[in-house]
């Protein structure tokens, strides 16, 4: 059997464009999940789908007389290698062991050469950020230059902070190396520090304690096991069925054999892999669920652990606008970017309820019919920006407009003017919003 699906990894990134650029009309278009990954196996990858760089977008015009003056920003570091070898050694170690045993097919044989292949690559890599990494977010940062020119004017201010993660600082390095390349004259200070981990990084003891709660562990197994066993991968790359049987752990081999091929789009080994054809749509569809499931689970809005794992992000969101609300009093205030964790900006999303990823549920089967996706929401160098309109320094009726990756995103807010929103009715929402979590929090200890 010859692997054909080099020809996958070689395709033009423009594909994985095409399908971003649908996103806002997935809902009204009822185009499943399964169809985008017919197309591109890549979109199955959930936070390791790469970003879709040269996106263009339309931008909607502002109100007459309303000008950009302040971005305010949350994005995710770019590409990286796997974060850590236990992705790799686990299948592997599975395979290396059958082959002593001369339990490989001649396929099984290739698979194991591919994965030493990825390792050598990786090795003392580790959760670094990639070439294309950098370049994502070079481009980003032009572009958000390119749409908002009047924030970047002339020695703009540019306050750029990270979290203490090597990939994350290398991430804003490389954002704001795009940006000097576009204007020289910005005034650039740029910060990594424990300092601001508070909010930039936060963990919220309580509420990460509660994620997989027994509720949601035994609905999230009910989920998965239908969607787990592959023997028919396993056919292929074993000769002995009673081996694979007593020898192998079939779940997490398909698991981690397909996880590694996928993250392998932002690596340079992209287009030396090719056993990712080995897997069929389906197989490739039910992993996206499960993990889609995992995601919504752990960090979305899911009601099977009560619904409120997006507050962890309330620190960072309360911060957000105690500086959006220090820098409107100022004439010219710049930008302000912050790089950190895909962890962040998806439970970040769904605390703003940026378009339907507030969606809460406790069927994890009704996910992707409402379109609740997260690898939509956090590919590599993923991002929520906030741009500030006026008409000038006296004008007090601020406007705000958020982008989700770049596309205007709807608010849970009552708007005439959407996407733009007045940011008076944007903070008071939102602090009103954690005020009653934290009150509910209070309430709880008191009893």
């Amino acid at each position: 059997m010859s692997i054909k699906g080099i020809d996958i990894w070689k395709c033009c990134t423009m594909i994985v464009i095409m399908l971003f650029s649908v996103v806002t009309d997935v809902v009204a278009q009822s185009v499943s999940a399964f169809d985008h990954i017919s197309k591109d196996r890549r979109f199955s990858a959930s936070n390791y789908c790469i970003y879709p760089d040269t996106l263009t977008i339309k931008q909607t015009p502002p109100p007459a007389g309303k000008r950009p003056f302040y971005i305010s920003h949350y994005g995710r570091h770019g590409s990286r290698y796997l974060s850590n070898r236990k992705g790799y050694d686990i299948p592997y170690k599975a395979l290396q062991h059958a082959d002593s045993l001369g339990k490989l097919t001649p396929i099984g044989k290739q698979v194991k050469e591919q994965l030493e292949m990825i390792i050598a690559d990786s090795e003392n890599r580790w959760g670094d950020l990639t070439e294309l990494g950098k370049q994502q977010h070079k481009g980003i940062a032009r572009r958000m230059m390119t749409r908002f020119p009047e924030v970047f004017e002339g020695k703009a201010h540019v306050n750029a902070k990270s979290t203490v993660v090597n990939r994350c600082v290398l991430s804003m390095g490389s954002a704001i190396l795009g940006m000097l390349a576009k204007n020289p004259k910005l005034q650039v200070t740029m910060d990594a520090s424990m300092h601001d981990m508070s909010y930039m990084n936060y963990q919220d003891k309580e509420l990460r304690s509660n994620m997989m709660t027994p509720q949601a562990k035994a609905a999230y197994d009910d989920y998965c096991s239908m969607r787990e066993h592959n023997p028919r991968l396993m056919s292929l790359l074993f000769n002995d069925t009673v081996y694979v049987k007593e020898q192998v752990d079939e779940v997490w081999l398909n698991y981690y054999l397909l996880k590694t091929a996928l993250i392998q789009q932002n690596t340079r080994m992209g287009s030396k892999i090719d056993y990712i054809d080995l897997f069929t749509y389906e197989d490739i569809h039910q992993y996206w669920q499960k993990e889609n499931a995992w995601w919504y689970i752990m960090y979305g809005p899911s009601l099977l652990n009560g619904g409120k794992q997006p507050y962890t992000q309330r620190r960072l969101l309360k911060k957000i606008i105690e500086e959006a609300d220090s820098c409107i009093q100022l004439r010219k205030p710049g930008v302000q970017l912050r790089f950190g964790h895909e962890t962040i900006v998806l439970p970040l999303t769904c605390l703003l309820e940026l378009n339907h990823f507030g969606y809460q549920t406790l069927q994890l089967e009704d996910l992707e019919e409402q379109s609740w996706w997260a690898c939509l929401v956090f590919p590599m160098a993923s991002n929520i920006q906030l741009i500030f309109y006026r008409e000038d320094l006296a004008d007090k009726e601020v406007l705000v407009k958020v982008m989700l990756n770049e596309e205007e995103a709807t608010l849970p807010i009552r708007s005439d003017i959407a996407p733009y929103y007045k940011w008076s009715d944007v903070r008071q929402y939102y602090l009103m919003k954690i005020a009653q979590y934290e009150q509910s929090q209070k309430s709880q200890i008191a009893k």
